[in-house]
């Protein structure tokens, strides 16, 4: 029996996702605006076969953000030049439905994807923090359930304008003089509750017909949209008995929808803390751990729930009861959190230190780390995994040297598979334009 092959991204945050990841010795300070930075960590991941980087992004920063936040590329400009300097792997990237237009993010995403080959793909995301109104001219923060309903009407008209030309409509024929074939030229003539767009966007498609759409909402409303939407879909990892629910139900939902079950990928985060065997593994997450103090990490736990300020409460007695804080935020994070502090009847302490430093299902030595990726994999927990480490160190160039070894040696892995589009990656298929016939429909 052939095994099922793990797909891999690699989640670029700078220096790492670690708040304080620009304070470890082996990585740029700056590494957030490092150009160098971000090809040399992507072409690694490129010549390992990943299918696809990741760019997150923000709109939203105050003094309490993650530094490295603070100062960091717009994505779709960095993608735009790490395009340039690789040839197979993905390029994806967030960017917000609440807070821009749809014709310019349509035309933007096309131009990545057709310059790249038809490597592009798009995380959609209704900007969780509420601060975000502020830096535009759109009124207050929308509310939860509604930044979803924005985002349905919003990928429809995105989606449309990419279908604005059938594949064959510019003619280019010198000899006629004839450059575009307007018969094949589709306007979209959207006017809708929130979004309108007349059409059509003023470029082709490209190889892989659309950009794949990638999405990361946890909540019910989050899972609704991504069984309608998404094709790769980020989840949180934890115990694997709840990743097997989550996966079962995202993929049922998916085919509630009229969707195919294998036309929805899950990707798990990835967050190895790695070593020969696992007593190295522990002292580098000491390290990580002794990257930043306790006031550090109530911070980054106040950014899930809107910037709350926990810094009055006792650090050494139970977490607060602070009732629907975060609610129109991160809500499922926030959701998970209270839950996990009631159930394991943690205190303040020791959730803040937890969240802002993780200890991840993935820890151990090597064939540990890769034998639980293939047990998360074989038990239908996964279709791959998104490698966000919490420092872009030695760390990463022993994932690659070591961990993507024994998964190739079991069967799992194989590097030199990429190539083509992002959607032959992943196993996708070509994006048919809703306009132009099928060959089985033309007779």
């Amino acid at each position: 029996m052939t095994n099922k092959q793990i797909n891999l991204g690699v989640l670029l945050y700078g220096p790492g996702a670690h708040m304080n990841s620009w304070k470890a010795p082996d990585v740029p300070a700056d590494g957030s605006i490092n150009l160098n930075h971000y090809v040399n960590i992507t072409k690694k991941a490129e010549d390992a076969g990943f299918a696809f980087a990741f760019i997150a992004d923000g709109l939203y920063i105050d003094e309490k953000s993650i530094p490295h936040f603070q100062n960091r590329f717009e994505p779709l400009t960095l993608l735009s030049a790490l395009a340039m300097v690789t040839s197979k792997i993905g390029l994806v990237g967030t960017v917000s439905t609440t807070y821009s237009e749809p014709f310019n993010i349509a035309r933007q995403f096309a131009s990545l994807d057709k310059l790249s080959g038809g490597r592009a793909g798009w995380n959609v995301v209704t900007s969780p923090l509420e601060g975000s109104a502020e830096n535009f001219n759109r009124g207050n923060h929308p509310e939860h359930s509604l930044r979803y309903e924005m985002a349905a009407e919003y990928v429809d008209v995105v989606q449309g304008l990419w279908d604005s030309w059938e594949d064959d409509a510019f003619v280019r024929d010198r000899e006629t003089g004839q450059f575009s074939d307007f018969s094949k030229m589709h306007r979209l003539n959207h006017k809708g509750k929130f979004f309108k767009a007349q059409g059509p966007l003023n470029i082709q498609r490209s190889e892989q017909g659309q950009p794949v759409i990638f999405q990361a909402g946890a909540s019910k409303t989050g899972r609704n949209f991504a069984a309608k939407y998404g094709e790769a879909i980020f989840t949180v990892s934890g115990p694997i008995e709840k990743a097997k629910a989550q996966y079962r139900e995202l993929k049922q939902a998916a085919v509630e929808k009229g969707r195919r079950a294998e036309d929805l990928l899950i990707f798990p985060s990835l967050s190895p803390i790695i070593g020969p065997t696992e007593e190295a593994a522990e002292r580098k997450y000491e390290e990580i751990k002794n990257l930043l103090s306790v006031e550090e990490a109530l911070t980054f736990l106040s950014r899930y729930f809107d910037h709350f300020d926990f810094s009055g409460f006792p650090l050494d007695e139970p977490f607060p009861d602070i009732g629907d804080v975060g609610k129109n935020a991160f809500r499922s994070t926030t959701d998970e959190i209270k839950r996990t502090a009631k159930e394991e009847n943690l205190t303040l302490r020791e959730v803040a230190m937890r969240v802002a430093t993780p200890k991840d299902p993935f820890f151990g030595s090597y064939e540990q780390v890769a034998d639980r990726m293939i047990q998360w994999i074989d038990e239908e927990a996964a279709d791959g995994f998104m490698l966000n480490l919490q420092v872009l160190d030695g760390q990463y160039d022993e994932f690659i040297h070591h961990v993507l070894p024994i998964l190739e040696e079991k069967g799992y892995y194989n590097r030199a598979a990429g190539g083509g589009t992002l959607r032959d990656a992943l196993g996708l298929p070509f994006k048919e334009n809703r306009h132009q016939a099928k060959p089985s429909e033309v007779h």
